[in-house]
């Protein structure tokens, strides 16, 4: 298992911006593809954004594209996915995860999970 963590949530208003970081314990990112979901109350884990092992493929779910983009750092020590024009439906509990090489958007298909980081958009 890998250990990850994620950092960079809050509470903003509509309009406003974050941007979250997930990064490794001890290793780095670069043999594993990294992927963002998000878990509202009362609701399904969905898929946000992914990023594969050399940054050079990306998806995005239909919802955030435009508003929303990953990155990966030269040394692939941390991934980070910038929120723009933020809105009260984003408001959820965001979960980074990690599986190797390749994207994918199916939950059950990654094999490492951080304990998520809250994000409250107020209107």
């Amino acid at each position: 298992q890998v250990q990850l963590v994620e950092s960079g949530g809050g509470l903003v208003q509509s309009g406003g911006s974050l941007r979250l970081s997930c990064a490794a314990a001890g290793r780095t990112f670069s043999t594993l593809a990294v992927g963002w979901f998000r878990q509202a109350p009362g609701k399904e884990r969905e898929f946000v954004a992914a990023i594969n092992w050399s940054g050079a493929d990306k998806q995005y779910a239909e919802s955030v594209k435009g508003r929303f983009t990953l990155s990966r750092d030269s040394a692939k020590t941390t991934v980070y996915l910038q929120m723009n024009s933020l809105k009260a439906e984003d408001t959820a509990v965001y979960y980074c995860a990690t599986r190797a090489m390749v994207i994918t958007t199916t939950p059950t298909l990654y094999t490492s999970w951080g304990r998520g980081t809250q994000v409250t958009v107020s209107s």
